[in-house]
């Protein structure tokens, strides 16, 4: 086929078994061939006087509804069997169309769709010469006569015209883009759904219409272009040439009152012989999209404008005069008095008695403003007074914001709570005007005086970047409000809930005036549903003490996601606190390295880890106190856990102890200051501890404070305390699934099935195949590079964990692959499927692990 006839074809909307294009085939009724057009030549390579008094039989056959279809090497390029993409074979590809197996005359076979249509009276005699221009026959009657047409094309043909059927189906009726055709007077003549559902009615009610009339007061606003409909159709009919990307701003039929944005396009419409006879316009709303552009362009000027100057007073100021009146027609903002005079955060937990003083406000019209809503009602203040102060009734939008320490809506104002931290340092308020003829509200949709999500969302974030500069000036006066800061970020403020253990802990700095201190606890979740339990202790007090303790603390975190056993923890914490002079923090600083020597050495830490499947528990420590182990019948112990040196000394292994605990067991972890006193020693303070936790009864919150009442009774001390008490769970075996596989290829068939099977039991159809993909790597990589025999692991907790143990000491690495390479995209795959992985080394092998988050319903 030429490539104009071959254009001229994708242009051609005509189906592929229409009479007029289609091969054409005249049978009589003993199915013999009496007529054959020049199309059926071209189909299948036989000539009219080749295929005239032949049967049919000799070209096409049915397809047999079961048995091998012809070879792929027999079917040509693009020809699909019955049942290739989802379609079952044989059987009409759509309407009353049988699929046949057609011989071509060079001996090929190929795919065609066929229809059958029967011959009026059917007793007409063929000339020699056959219809169509081309049909031969012979002679005849009866059975002889043409009795039928048969009109035959290839299957891919036909399935691409159904596809460009389908296109145009989907443009008219699902699409988003607005499509709507014009003439040449600029009349409607037809549109798509998504452009009825513009209007706001069926197309037959607007259609004639120009485009001017259904949008009313609607301008371009892309520079460079006409501004109006009309003009810039008329454009690109004389022209010729496509507009893209057109910018239309104005008010649709269907939501009337509100202003929406349109990227549009057009381009001119032709029929066959050339002639025009209208433009086609297709528009998509991106109202959203530029709201959130403007909103991001608030931000930034936000960014620009507000903290140019370490001033409280100044940047609340700022806060005001930037969002008025882009953003809201009025502005006020109200701060701690203890922040605006001395610097100091405000007292935790009293916020809704917090003293405020307004110090910024602004406002396009302060009468409208204050009418609209009396923003401080009853306040002492008098405008001599430079700050005056601010009182809020009881249920008043910001009374209920202090009390919660969250935004709240109360239709056209808003109260966000300028927070850093735990603290709320004030309040800012934002007011719309109530008229809605006053358009206040630029960047929003629906009525002019109330705030959308979106906007809620911009204003959180405007007073979450306006309290951070407030903060900045604030701890700017006070070396209190830094130490507390720093303290807030180096100890954990809320332990996310653990399957493995229930939790609960305190500390108590010893450095009242600076609140921190050198000694630290933590809990870190890790693979296998396990945790670990950390404490420790570096020497000294004050804001040197807790930057050392967080350096270590962060690096037991780190070398805690690696996996590394207890003992091989410390020896490389061990090894970071003892590094050479000149990798030291503030080695270029004498002084600075000498106070680091002096507060690492002789650092101590206690690690442990606690498995929830097996109930062990292997633990470590390095010049500290060993943990107390509270049995389910209150019987207290002190394993005898070997010492190891304390961090940065050097030169002694550290060596674990692993123990088995009753479910119900209970952990504590602590430092010497909580048994350690004036007037009695560490052995006297364990037995003391001891007694504290030896009531099963007792909750662990109970156990907290019962042992900070009794052991520091003051709650002062001379040395840093920290406690973590810890009671142990043990998982059901329901939501354990564990098996042992050869080291062999079909490990990996039956891992697949065993890994399936499970989560059908559990009710987890949908990660079935996520998980079959994980666990055929995992497995695959097992037998390929590790030894047997193998362990599969399905664990069901708060995530779907899956684990494959081998007896290697080789870790998978993640890559990228080049295009040559034969393998290694495996475990890319795998990252992409799950939320987490990694490798546990353990003495007879190694374990590589995967998580993966449930559809939607959590597991505890």
């Amino acid at each position: 086929m030429s490539a104009t006839r071959a254009a001229d074809a994708a242009d051609d909307f005509r189906g592929p078994l229409d009479i007029a294009r289609a091969a054409t085939v005249v049978l009589d009724g003993r199915d013999t061939v009496v007529g054959w057009s020049p199309a059926a030549t071209e189909l299948l390579g036989f000539g009219a006087h080749e295929a005239v008094g032949r049967p049919l039989s000799a070209f096409l056959s049915p397809l047999p509804a079961e048995g091998p279809l012809p070879a792929a090497s027999d079917r040509p390029a693009g020809a699909e069997p019955p049942g290739a993409s989802g379609r079952p074979g044989p059987g009409p590809p759509s309407g009353g169309n049988e699929i046949r197996l057609a011989r071509h005359r060079d001996g090929h076979e190929l795919l065609v769709a066929t229809t059958v249509c029967p011959l009026a009276g059917g007793t007409g005699r063929t000339n020699g010469t056959g219809g169509n221009g081309g049909h031969g026959g012979h002679g005849g009657h009866g059975a002889d006569s043409p009795g039928r047409v048969l009109v035959a094309a290839e299957l891919g043909a036909l399935r691409q015209w159904e596809s460009r059927l389908a296109l145009l189906q989907g443009l008219a009726t699902q699409s988003p883009v607005g499509l709507a055709i014009y003439d040449i007077d600029l009349r409607l003549t037809w549109s798509n759904t998504a452009y009825e559902r513009e209007i706001g009615k069926p197309l037959a009610e607007y259609r004639g219409k120009r485009a001017d009339e259904l949008y009313s007061g609607g301008t371009f606003v892309t520079p460079g272009y006409p501004k109006t409909l009309d003009a810039v159709m008329h454009h690109v009919i004389d022209t010729g040439e496509p507009i893209l990307d057109l910018h239309f701003q104005g008010i649709p039929p269907s939501d009337p009152g509100t202003e929406h944005l349109w990227s549009c396009s057009y381009y001119r419409l032709q029929d066959a012989n050339g002639h025009v006879f209208g433009v086609c316009e297709d528009a998509f709303d991106i109202s959203d999209r530029q709201r959130a552009q403007q909103r991001l362009a608030l931000l930034v000027e936000v960014g620009r404008r507000i903290g140019t100057v370490l001033d409280v007073v100044t940047t609340a100021e700022e806060i005001a005069e930037v969002t008025v009146p882009e953003f809201a027609a009025a502005v006020r903002v109200d701060i701690a008095r203890v922040t605006v005079m001395s610097g100091e955060l405000p007292a935790t937990g009293s916020s809704a008695a917090m003293d405020l003083l307004r110090v910024g406000e602004h406002s396009v019209d302060p009468a409208a403003a204050d009418a609209a809503e009396p923003l401080y009602p009853g306040a002492p203040g008098s405008p001599a007074d430079r700050y005056p102060p601010v009182t809020y009734p009881p249920g008043s939008p910001q009374d209920r914001s202090l009390a919660s320490g969250g935004l709240v809506l109360d239709d056209n104002v808003l109260v966000v709570p300028l927070r850093v931290g735990g603290s709320v340092l004030g309040l800012v308020t934002f007011v719309r005007s109530p008229r809605p003829e006053v358009s206040d509200r630029p960047l929003s949709r629906g009525p002019a005086n109330t705030f959308d999500n979106g906007e809620v969302a911009l204003a959180d974030e405007l007073a979450a970047r306006a309290a951070v500069c407030i903060d900045n000036a604030r701890r700017f006066t006070r070396e209190r409000s830094a130490s507390l800061a720093l303290q807030r970020q180096l100890l954990p403020h809320h332990v996310p809930p653990q399957s493995a253990v229930e939790i609960a802990y305190r500390y108590l700095p010893s450095d009242d005036v600076t609140g921190v201190g050198g000694d630290w606890f933590d809990v870190i979740p890790l693979s296998g549903t396990r945790v670990g339990l950390v404490v420790g202790d570096v020497v000294g007090h004050g804001l040197q003490a807790a930057a050392t303790m967080g350096r270590l603390r962060t690096s037991v975190r780190a070398f805690a996601q690696l996996d590394m056993a207890p003992d091989e923890l410390l020896t490389r914490l061990d090894d970071l606190v003892g590094q050479p002079l000149d990798e030291r923090p503030g080695a270029r600083d004498g002084a600075a390295s000498d106070a680091y020597d002096e507060l690492t050495t002789g650092a101590t830490c206690l690690y442990a880890v606690y498995d929830p499947v097996s109930r062990r528990c292997v633990m470590a420590r390095a010049g500290h106190l060993p943990p107390a182990v509270v049995h389910p019948d209150g019987r207290v112990t002190f394993p005898d856990l070997p010492a190891g040196p304390p961090l940065g000394l050097g030169g002694l292994p550290f060596e674990s102890m692993e123990i088995e605990l009753p479910v119900g067991s209970l952990l504590a972890l602590f430092t010497d200051g909580l048994v350690e006193a004036r007037d009695h020693d560490i052995d006297q303070g364990l037995d003391a501890l001891g007694r504290v936790l030896g009531d099963p009864a007792a909750s662990l919150e109970e156990l907290c404070d019962r042992a900070v009442s009794e052991l520091v009774p003051d709650a002062t001390t001379a040395d840093d305390t920290a406690l973590l008490l810890a009671r142990t769970r043990q998982l059901d075996e329901g939501q354990v699934a564990e098996w042992e596989l050869p080291a062999e290829a079909v490990a990996v068939g039956r891992a697949r099935e065993l890994a399936t099977r499970q989560l059908g039991v559990w009710g987890l159809d949908e990660l079935s195949f996520a998980t079959e993909l994980v666990v055929s790597e995992l497995v695959t990589n097992a037998v390929r590079y590790g030894g047997g025999p193998l362990r599969l692991r399905l664990i069901r907790d708060r995530t779907l964990l899956c684990e494959v143990a081998d007896t290697g000491h080789t870790s998978p690495h993640l890559r990228h692959s080049a295009e040559d390479d034969e393998g290694g995209r495996g475990l890319f795959i795998v990252a992409q499927l799950v939320q987490r992985w990694g490798t546990r080394y353990t003495p007879a092998g190694k374990t590589i692990w995967t998580e993966q988050a449930f559809p939607s319903v959590e597991f505890g």
